[in-house]
């Protein structure tokens, strides 16, 4: 008997099916989601939590038609099933396959990137608005979780919303988690939340209705009923479990977010063999610094696990804080701190430290408050795509007075830069790749590390070559096993911000070729900087800058996105030969 997941191609597809068949489809993508996401890894758990809330979407609404977005789109893959996209499934997250997120590049179906969180609300209050301005009557539909709408963009949108008259309808898809489990003072009352009592959205001038059992399709059904009858902005609040039916899913939902390669029928995850990372060394540095000095306080804006502070917080729970997916309040929550004399490390990916720019710009640097921010996941990463790379944060911070910008290549200065930064009286920013680090294998203490200061690691004499951050190891290990050494000068900058002058000038009288490599966009970055100091000598030699180019990246794996950029092993030994 064929599958019912084998029929369906387009929602026109699903909504030929009883109602009575639904619970059997729910089964099969289930099933199938497992099946592939055990080879082909990504975001399991959040995924198999609505399977039956993204049947039912498709099933009553008449998308593509009808307008619904996904937030945070890592819950997206059952809705991806059943929009065209099952053939291409284990594609997913691969070099030229289909994206771990929403994108409108991809299917008319995804109407809205959704690939960082709490968006979802502006974005469908816009698209109602638009439509009543040209007279469209459509429906209105943003998906989002517990943890995405207590940040401060989706407040905001609550409010412009409850304002309105527009026919719009917010899913508050409930499972008190995100990656960790959620966090502030409306979890309590979202967990609260009856068909009788009263509710905040209330307060925000939307009608409400629920609680909903997100897994019944009947009650979901109903729900979609009632308003769809509700003129206005409504909102319906919906009680789901992530991992909904894979036991261990359900049991460790931090876990089997995204848990890798693993065996279905046994739940065994495989374990990698890694090198030591720099989240490894990060993690291991902080419970130093939180144990040595009281005055240091921790925070993450909902990354606890993911910044490796999850030991840190089991020690110091009241010195390692969860700020919720809320980065702007973060960093300026660490300003507070820091005028009180606490050193806030202020840990957060790079992707997302650009939604408090405005913050590191006017709250921290303005008013020369020594923040200390960890930026995570610095440069590309991989198979999450272009909405998590983290390759614009040195342009950005570059323009910032009073900031000092690091970008450690190794595990000894990589902690004593952490040390040194709680002693330092201005913003400082230490940025660090998802990725192994070069290890120090002799015991060392911590030091203090002069600021701006730079590495002299070869001797070479035909062409000078000023590296910083993650491509330093690389380019040594390139060096070495193509005995270069005794040709090429490598010099390792852990500052990008204040940069070793003095030395550049000295490279510039010495070298009649300078190349720089950095792992970011080369528009304001690190050789553009040096570029700068070149000039002011007027440098007449040949200068050539390798980083990143100024456009959007897709997914791949880093090794497969490095040979599309031309910064794989072997372009870079090319480059540097064609030098030679």
């Amino acid at each position: 008997m064929e599958r019912l997941i084998n029929k369906i191609n387009h929602p026109k597809e699903l909504r030929k099916l009883s109602r009575a068949a639904l619970p059997g489809l729910a089964q099969e993508i289930r099933d199938f989601i497992l099946d592939t996401l055990s080879t082909k890894p990504g975001h399991l758990g959040a995924s198999l939590g609505v399977v039956e809330l993204s049947i039912a979407l498709h099933y009553f609404y008449n998308t593509p038609e009808d307008l619904l977005i996904w937030d945070v789109g890592h819950q997206c893959y059952p809705h991806k099933i059943l929009t065209g996209r099952r053939e291409a499934f284990d594609t997913l997250r691969q070099e030229n396959g289909l994206s771990g997120f929403p994108t409108r590049e991809e299917s008319e179906f995804d109407v809205f990137g959704t690939g960082h969180s709490s968006t979802s609300i502006s974005a469908i209050v816009g698209m109602a608005t638009a439509d009543q301005i040209h007279g469209v009557n459509r429906q209105h539909i943003a998906v989002i979780g517990d943890a995405s709408i207590t940040s401060g963009m989706s407040l905001e949108a609550l409010n412009h919303l409850g304002a309105t008259d527009l026919d719009a309808l917010i899913i508050l898809n409930n499972n008190s988690i995100g990656i960790d489990p959620s966090v502030g003072g409306l979890k309590q009352h979202f967990n609260q939340l009856t068909n009788k009592g009263h509710s905040v959205f209330e307060d925000f001038g939307l009608q409400m209705i629920g609680t909903v059992d997100g897994h019944d399709f009947d009650a979901l059904f109903n729900a979609f009923e009632r308003a769809k009858s509700i003129k206005g902005p409504k909102v319906i609040h919906l009680k789901t479990i992530k991992g909904k039916g894979y036991e261990k899913a359900e049991l460790d939902q931090v876990k089997w977010h995204a848990p890798g390669l693993f065996d279905k029928s046994t739940g065994e995850i495989t374990q990698i063999v890694k090198e030591k990372s720099f989240q490894d060394v990060f993690g291991e540095t902080m419970m130093d610094l939180l144990t040595y000095n009281q005055q240091i306080v921790a925070i993450t804006p909902a990354m606890v696990t993911g910044s490796n502070l999850v030991k840190c917080h089991q020690n110091f729970p009241t010195r390692v804080i969860d700020a919720g997916i809320a980065e702007q309040h973060a960093v300026t929550f660490a300003t507070g701190l820091a005028t009180q004399n606490i050193v806030p490390y202020c840990t957060i990916y790079s992707t997302f430290l650009q939604r408090a720019y405005d913050q590191v710009i006017h709250d921290v640097a303005l008013q020369h408050l020594p923040v200390v921010f960890c930026i995570d996941r610095a440069g590309i990463v991989g198979s999450d795509g272009a909405t998590h790379h983290g390759y614009f944060d040195v342009s950005i911070l570059n323009a910032i007075p009073h900031l000092i910008l690091a970008a450690p290549s190794n595990e000894k200065d990589f902690k004593n830069i952490l040390y040194t930064a709680q002693f330092t009286k201005q913003p400082f920013a230490i940025r660090f790749p998802k990725d192994e680090i070069e290890k120090c294998n002799d015991a060392f203490d911590y030091e203090k590390i002069a600021i701006g200061t730079s590495h002299r690691l070869t001797e070479g004499h035909k062409m000078a070559i000023l590296s910083t951050g993650q491509f330093t190891p690389k380019l040594k290990r390139i060096l070495k096993k193509n005995q270069l050494e005794n040709e090429v000068c490598l010099i390792d900058f852990p500052f990008i911000k204040p940069l070793d002058i003095k030395t550049i000038k000295i490279l510039a009288l010495k070298f009649k070729v300078i190349v720089t490599y950095e792992d970011g966009i080369l528009n304001g970055g690190f050789g553009e900087s040096v570029l700068h100091i070149l000039n002011e000598v007027q440098y007449k030699g040949s200068f050539k800058m390798n980083g990143y180019p100024n456009q959007f990246m897709g997914h791949a794996s880093i090794q497969e996105l490095y040979r599309q950029m031309k910064l794989d092993d072997a372009s870079i030994l090319a480059f540097i030969q064609s030098y030679l």
